[in-house]
């Protein structure tokens, strides 16, 4: 579909700076290039954690990620490419594969597994962690998988294929909305020479990742596996990228909540005596228990 309404960016953002990932092995093994870390989880709130993880050698991904808990947050995973199977204790499951995305609010307690359905093969794509504000931190956990025609899409005049996993872009609103960190999250396959414009509300933090060829913000050339984060320039309506050959890349923008971020492991809270509690929860094994409620 071609978009119907253009997003206008008359003051974009520039780069503030490029962050090259850190090589990690999670999971059962799964090497990943951690891009946002913890050391950016200020800056980039009400982001936690992005990671990429792409390979066609079946040893990088194989083992997959055995169950385990989560508290206190949303993840996103979105499969590029390759075949990822859910489990978790609310009773949820769901097969990921190419195109596909898979959002699950951990709210107050969630034990899942992701592991590989396929032996060989590439498997590419993102886990993007995405925090709750205090007052949502205990809800019941959410879960929802979106097959790959399922995510809205639509193509621009310029050439621009994009993806809408979440928020609105060109009058198109994406899979999932939601109301207080308002997370924009897209894909975006760009032709060589070709433009995009997203308007961004001023407040909201931003960055996008490359992850096919090497595109440029105001000047600036960002390369594959590489994360710019994008300026918060005050007056600032939008940004403006350019492929520099063709390009594919994310772009992910949100509300800061402004709070407290206690994080162990897969635990996100405020505080660390909530943090305690999650830890308490989990040894006893309440929290998959609690997720069943």
């Amino acid at each position: 579909m071609t978009d119907q309404a253009s997003d206008k960016v008359s003051t974009p953002r520039s780069v503030e700076r490029i962050i090259t990932g850190q090589a990690v092995m999670d999971g059962a093994g799964v090497k990943i290039n951690r891009v946002l870390t913890q050391t950016l989880q200020r800056r980039l709130d009400p982001f936690l954690m992005l990671d990429n993880f792409g390979s066609d050698q079946a040893n990088d991904y194989i083992a997959g990620f055995p169950s385990h808990p989560h508290r206190g947050f949303e993840t996103v995973t979105y499969m590029i490419e390759g075949r990822m199977r859910h489990k978790d204790s609310a009773g949820n499951e769901g097969l990921l594969t190419n195109g596909g995305v898979q959002w699950m609010t951990a709210g107050r307690g969630v034990i899942h597994s992701e592991m590989p359905e396929q032996e060989d093969g590439v498997m590419e794509g993102f886990q993007l962690w995405l925090n709750l504000p205090a007052r949502d931190k205990m809800r019941a956990p959410w879960y929802r998988d979106f097959n790959g025609a399922d995510v809205p899409a639509f193509s621009t005049a310029a050439g621009a294929k994009v993806k809408v996993i979440a928020g609105r872009s060109h009058g198109i609103d994406g899979a999932v909305q939601r109301a207080v960190t308002e997370p924009l999250y897209i894909d975006v396959d760009l032709p060589a020479g070709a433009s995009f414009s997203q308007l961004l509300p001023e407040g909201h933090n931003a960055f996008l990742f490359t992850y096919r060829g090497t595109v440029s913000v105001d000047g600036k050339a960002v390369a594959t596996g590489r994360m710019a984060i994008l300026a918060n320039t005050k007056g600032a309506d939008g940004v403006v990228i350019t492929a520099d050959a063709a390009s594919r890349f994310i772009l992910i923008a949100g509300q800061p909540l402004n709070e407290p971020i206690a994080q162990y492991g897969p635990f996100v809270m405020n505080t660390q005596a909530e943090l305690q509690t999650a830890v308490e929860d989990f040894r006893a094994g309440k929290l998959g228990e609690e997720a069943q409620a």
